[in-house]
């Protein structure tokens, strides 16, 4: 079998991971885009909830097309979508701001959903012994990117203003992803056959469909895990810096706490993954929901560094949980259709980025958290958990018994 090297789809994947990412960052683009566009925070911030909604949808429909044409041509179809929607962006004129939407919430959220499932699926395969891991690494990158960018795109709003800005990173997003893209491609028959040998169980393991996979028990387990782990950082996150003010930080602190935040989601997403092909993915899932359920309820009434501590906490636990549930999906359904298998998954995401900061709203008072700010993900946390049990064992053939 000719030698191939494991580790360059793997690289190649998390440098455009380390791009892509960069769709996140939408509240540091946000101020510089109301001012520019006279825009009011209520129609800015919808841009989020849209790319939110297709990113899910790009994960869902790019991973179809992966499991059918392979990472590469999705990568290359999906790095265009991400470069020409914040290519476009640069264009807007000042008396249409809505083409925001179209542009860097549906287009560039489209296409970053495209690339970020494809990646995911590739280093899954090189890695068939260490799934966790190979995740782990690709979704690190994701979330650095709030970190890596952050000071970048700071500094260029200043500079050079909204358009410039979304023009300077299109052209540099184009060239990585056009260089790395041809590098991310799935291994060889003879590379996968030699894994089935070493590890039998892989060959046994049945692959499911996406219609076979929705009609399991666990598909719609693992669905709720994942919605019920993540509304903690949804709903907090948005009032990182009012909050943090609110408990004694100044607002240099409370800035620094944003960022801090970004790091511990970059290393949940790195250690989870990782510690879950040691000990199990559902035992990694206990330990995120515990420290996720401990914090939130500290946060009623924790205060200055504390307050920092425990959001670091919140966010490398939400971190961690985009690390397994890749792997997690993996593991009962097969990886032959985990593109589209995890898109589906994904779902859960989308319902709760949505569904929860809705929630914190309705009980925040004049942008000010009530104790229902924190009841509602505490308890969704224990609803998680008894769901999470159900999960009873790591292994995918479990779900053919459903």
């Amino acid at each position: 079998m000719k030698s191939q090297n494991k580790f360059l789809p793997l690289f190649a994947g998390a440098i455009i991971q380390l791009c892509i990412g960069i769709i996140y960052i939408w509240s540091i683009f946000q101020p510089a885009v109301m001012e520019y566009y006279a825009w009011s925070a209520a129609d800015a911030s919808v841009t989020f909830s849209i790319m939110l909604a297709t990113f899910v949808l790009g994960i869902v429909l790019g991973g179809r097309l992966n499991d059918k044409k392979g990472p590469r041509p999705v990568v290359f179809l999906g790095g265009a979508m991400f470069v020409a929607g914040i290519l476009l962006s640069s264009f807007v004129p000042q008396n249409m701001p809505w083409l925001i939407y179209v542009f860097y919430g549906g287009m560039a959220g489209f296409g970053v959903g495209a690339a970020y499932t494809s990646t995911i699926s590739c280093a899954q395969k090189w890695f068939l012994d260490k799934r966790g891991f190979a995740t782990g690494i690709i979704v690190c990158t994701f979330g650095a990117s709030t970190v890596v960018f952050t000071p970048i795109v700071n500094t260029l709003l200043k500079a050079v203003g909204v358009s410039q800005t979304f023009l300077i990173l299109a052209v540099i997003f184009a060239v990585v992803i056009l260089v790395f893209g041809w590098f991310v491609k799935n291994p060889s028959r003879e590379y996968m056959d030699a894994f089935h040998v070493a590890l039998p169980d892989l060959s046994r393991q049945k692959q499911y469909a996406p219609l076979e996979m929705v009609k399991t028990k666990y598909y719609y387990f693992i669905f709720l895990s994942m919605m019920l782990l993540t509304p903690a950082y949804f709903i907090i996150n948005p009032l990182l810096k009012s909050l943090g003010e609110l408990r004694n930080l100044s607002e240099a602190a409370a800035l620094a706490g944003v960022m801090v935040t970004g790091i511990a989601s970059a290393a949940g997403r790195l250690v989870a993954p990782w510690l879950s092909d040691k000990i199990g993915r559902r035992n990694v899932l206990f330990v995120l929901y515990l420290v996720t359920l401990v914090c939130i309820l500290l946060l009623t009434f924790a205060q200055s560094y504390l307050f920092i501590v425990l959001i670091a906490l919140i966010a490398f636990a939400f971190g961690g949980s985009a690390g397994v549930f890749p792997a997690v999906t993996a593991d009962y359904f097969g990886i032959k259709n985990n593109g589209v298998n995890y898109g589906l998954i994904m779902i859960a995401f989308a319902v709760s980025g949505l569904l929860f900061p809705a929630i914190a709203k309705v009980v925040t008072i004049d942008g000010i958290p009530t104790p229902w700010t924190f009841i509602i993900p505490a308890a969704a946390c224990v609803v998680g958990i008894i769901v999470t049990a159900l999960l009873k064992n790591d292994s995918a053939k479990k779900a053919g018994q459903s």
